[in-house]
């Protein structure tokens, strides 16, 4: 237990699992894909907790900013500064893409792997399918919403929930919040404690889960070793060399940013937030480092903790500035591909459509933001189908990356917005040296406020609690079952 910690939280504890991963599934197959299994199954316990997590965290930092002066002006703050965040990295990657010309000079064998690999992929892709059913009409006159409006606006938040649809559920948790928010505290004291409870259950859960990271490296780096073509990644070695370079630069820039806002050494807040960055680095998940990150940036930082607890999860779902790098870079590489000039006013659309890109693409994660680059490839008309192609053999690499380089863009909104706000650590510290040098007792709290709500779970507690949970898992699987044998 005291080695996986140490190697959850150790960046070259992480890197050697990385190397022997790579080893393993280069000359011990059976390990590499049993450490694959493992890494799945750490994926969905920290999906299935990181949700509910996710609820009550927005929840308890809406109620909080909505009792900071000017509210209405801070929200604004925020979804300015995130949208601004998320269009220097998409112009980031457009430029980048243009300084450094990912794909203009391939050598002949590797414009013929590439050429091969797309051919193969959308062999099919002149064949035309017609449905002599007319399924497709008959849903149309259903009068359902749209598949992307039912997404963000749900006519069931249970099955949202239950589905693990984030918009949705972020759509029902701030209706919910603001609602709650109205109420007295008297009124909600004690909800506020149940959802209090609930927090630190699923913070503990995740903390425990985070362990199987080294594991989830191994097997990662393993799996990649087994499947990836060497070949293709040679081809691709340009844009996947630019990408990793951008994405290390503009979190560094992150950082200093959120250096100065806290006015702290570059290298404390490097240190605070490294936990969370190789939490999201080597997962590929953007919900697992919600609780790190928190903890993180309000106490060890010092920022406002209701700001914290709202925009992380909500940053983690938006604030997706790696994956709008990410589509202005392939962009023009795929357009390099094509012998497709890209001028100055290209990267201006080029980077508007990332960003628009990445807005699209949220609540998902992994293969499923491929999908997204076609809208920043259709404003230089690109070929989608051809690019999802080549995208596919490279973004197992480029997910965590991406993923981390996000959750440092919401550290920095959150660094931003919180300027002019009273910083806890700094408030901590005076109180605490004014009445040291007083010689008096600082002021006593009241009781509702001094005693802190805590969920200690010992080892017999947890197995159980996991247990029930699996059990209500299967008995909803055999309902579902049932239900559709009837």
């Amino acid at each position: 237990m005291k080695a996986l910690n140490w190697l959850s939280h150790s960046v070259p504890g992480l890197l050697l699992c990385l190397v022997a991963g790579a080893l393993a599934g280069t000359v011990a197959g059976p390990l590499g894909r049993f450490a694959w299994l493992v890494g799945q199954l750490y994926l969905s316990v920290v999906n299935m907790a990181a949700v509910p997590l996710l609820v009550v965290a927005t929840f308890f930092g809406l109620r909080q900013v909505l009792a900071l002066p000017r509210a209405g002006a801070r929200f604004g703050a925020i979804i300015g500064t995130a949208a601004g965040v998320v269009g220097a990295c998409a112009l980031a990657g457009a430029l980048a893409g243009v300084l450094t010309a990912p794909g203009a000079e391939l050598s002949a064998q590797a414009s013929e792997k590439l050429g091969a690999l797309i051919l193969s992929g959308v062999a099919d892709g002149g064949e035309v399918r017609v449905d002599l059913h007319g399924k497709a009409g008959a849903e149309a006159d259903t009068g359902k919403p749209p598949h992307a409006i039912a997404d963000i606006i749900p006519d069931n938040f249970y099955r949202a929930l239950a589905h693990g649809q984030t918009l949705g559920v972020l759509t029902g948790t701030l209706l919910f919040g603001l609602a709650f928010a109205a109420l007295s505290r008297e009124q909600t004291g004690m909800l506020s404690n149940v959802f209090e409870g609930i927090y630190r259950t699923f913070e503990q859960i995740i903390a425990h889960a985070n362990l199987l990271i080294p594991v989830l490296a191994f097997g990662l780096a393993a799996h990649l070793s087994m499947h990836a073509d060497r070949a293709t990644m040679g081809a691709m070695a340009g844009v996947l060399v630019t990408f990793l370079m951008l994405c290390l630069l503009l979190s560094g820039v992150a950082a200093a940013a959120i250096a100065a806002c806290a006015r702290l050494p570059f290298a404390q807040v490097v240190t605070e937030l490294n936990g969370s960055m190789l939490v999201g680095l080597a997962s590929g998940s953007a919900t697992a480092p919600i609780p790190h990150t928190i903890e993180a940036m309000s106490a060890r930082l010092g920022f406002p903790r209701g700001l914290v607890e709202l925009v992380v999860p909500l940053g983690a779902v938006f604030v997706r500035g790696g994956s709008a790098l990410y589509f202005a870079l392939v962009t023009v590489f795929v357009a390099n591909l094509y012998g497709r000039p890209v001028g100055a006013g290209d990267v201006a659309w080029i980077a508007m459509a990332a960003t628009i890109a990445a807005w699209l693409s949220a609540g998902q994660g992994g293969l499923g933001t491929i999908a997204y680059a076609g809208v920043a490839l259709s404003v230089l008309q690109l070929p989608a189908e051809a690019a999802a192609v080549l995208l596919l053999a490279i973004d197992p690499i480029c997910d965590g990356p991406r993923n981390a380089l996000s959750l440092v863009c919401t550290c920095a909104v959150i660094a931003l917005v919180s300027v002019g706000l009273p910083m806890e650590r700094v408030a901590a510290q005076r109180t605490e040296g004014a009445d040291a040098r007083a010689g008096v007792p600082g002021p006593r709290l009241p009781a509702a406020q001094a005693a802190a709500v805590r969920l200690v779970l010992t080892r017999a507690q947890l197995a159980l609690a996991s247990a029930c949970a699996l059990l209500a898992a299967l008995l909803i699987v055999l309902m579902g079952i049932g239900v559709g044998a009837k």
